[in-house]
């Protein structure tokens, strides 16, 4: 069998050779490096399946060959050899995507036993995640087989593992969500975290630290430090949801990240390495917004995918009906649920959909719950779905009367709409708070 080939880096000479030596009886191929700039190039060749390198050495420090390790050789586990002194920098290094730590001195046959449990977790992963492929699980959550989600599903596809910036555009509730998590479990950071963050949830100042983490003292109430998105996401994707709401400042910033692939956390002098794939969303068009910088746009729309809303893809409805009927069953297993009727699926069919994919979850999971019998049908659904009745909001109440829940539900989607979707905007006009908005909307 072939021996995993181990790469040390430590400017101890000394040390490193020792350790070198004491993993080749272990049945590694070891090779010592002690100069930092050779041990950054060694690293950079990626012809590694695991390095273990000290994290304080002139020139290069640990941190960089494990973003340099992460960069070249994604599966390789990296293990951090350290001080006492120094187990909180080591602890920022797991952080970052180390595998482990350890305090010196210490034992080869220790390092031996966490190296080969480091190798065999990612032997699994692998293995895992190409009977995932092969199966077509991640593209699963795709339901739907018209011709505009085969064209998403493709392009989902060959995107997957070019490790670039992607911008999903769509109404709200099409699903650009689901489809970011295809994206992930599609590419190469499969293993790595998937972490998701709705930049119209949260005020800027909080977003900036829930991004970027802070430093202790860094503000009012932070009484502790604390690593934020990008670090949870280290080697995985940030998912960032309505990111046409970033406030102007953190455009700035993010856009200096995806430039530089370095970010700094509030409060703190020193940056740090983002090993991080950006996922981006939006339902607003950002080419003409007067408040998106556009120099961003552009970064973030290396490829485009733009989801179609249910209104254009009425044939997937059969099969998203099943779907969601399945889902709902299993959150819900004292329903006796099984089917819908041949009625009910034609009154869906024939629905508007403003709402979208989101929408029809919702009131498929609304039938579930309801449900008298094994079959869903009309009385089961919506009581202006069931008649067929779409409230026409903006023209006025006409000859229909609806209950005021629906009134109020269709009213704040339909000055949702006029607000271009921006949600403050939007609880500005309506004289509510962003928890009532969403609350009127579900």
């Amino acid at each position: 069998m072939t021996r995993p080939r181990v790469l040390i880096a430590d400017d101890h000479q000394d040390l490193a050779t020792a350790v070198a030596e004491g993993l080749g009886t272990e049945g590694f191929e070891a090779t010592a490096v002690c100069e930092p700039e050779a041990a950054l190039e060694a690293v950079r060749a990626g012809h590694h399946d695991a390095l273990v390198t000290d994290l304080r050495m002139p020139g290069h420090d640990g941190f960089e060959l494990l973003a340099a390790s992460r960069a070249a050789a994604p599966e390789a586990p990296v293990i951090i050899m350290t001080a006492f002194s120094a187990i909180d920098s080591a602890i920022e290094a797991i952080r970052r995507g180390a595998y482990h730590y350890l305090t010196k001195p210490f034992r080869v046959a220790e390092l031996a036993l966490f190296l080969r449990r480091a190798l065999d977790e990612g032997k699994v992963r692998r293995e895992s995640r190409a009977m995932a492929r092969s199966s077509g699980r991640p593209l699963d959550s795709l339901v739907g087989q018209s011709a505009a989600m085969r064209r998403v599903a493709d392009l989902v596809r060959r995107v997957a593992d070019a490790d670039v910036p992607v911008l999903l555009l769509g109404e709200t509730g099409t699903g650009k969500g689901v489809v970011a998590r295809a994206l992930h479990g599609e590419s190469t950071r499969a293993a790595r975290p998937f972490v998701s963050v709705n930049c119209a949830a949260l005020p800027e100042a909080l977003l900036e630290s829930e991004l970027f983490g802070h430093a202790r003292g860094a503000f009012t109430g932070a009484s502790s430090a604390r690593s934020g998105l990008f670090a949870a996401a280290e080697g995985g994707t940030l998912f960032l949801d309505e990111v046409g709401d970033l406030a102007p400042a953190l455009q700035g910033k993010l856009l200096a990240v995806l430039e530089t692939g370095r970010y700094r956390a509030v409060g703190e002098d020193h940056e740090r390495q983002a090993d991080v794939r950006i996922v981006a969303a939006t339902h607003r068009d950002l080419s003409a917004s007067s408040t998106f910088r556009q120099d961003l746009r552009f970064r973030l729309e290396v490829v485009a995918v733009e989801l179609p809303a249910l209104r254009h893809r009425k044939e997937d409805i059969p099969a998203l009906v099943q779907h969601f009927l399945l889902v709902s069953t299993e959150r819900h297993p004292a329903s006796p649920a099984v089917a819908v009727s041949r009625e009910a699926l034609e009154r869906l069919l024939a629905a508007p959909w403003p709402g979208n994919v989101r929408e029809l979850q919702h009131v498929i999971e609304r039938a579930v719950v309801l449900a008298q019998g094994p079959e869903l049908g009309l009385p089961d659904l919506p009581p202006a779905l069931a008649a067929g009745r779409t409230p026409a909001v903006e023209a006025g109440f006409g000859e229909v009367v609806v209950t005021m829940r629906e009134l109020q539900r269709h009213y704040a989607a339909w000055a949702l709409a006029r607000h271009d979707g921006h949600k403050r905007h939007t609880c500005e006009a309506l004289d509510i708070d962003i928890k009532t908005l969403n609350r009127l909307l579900e």
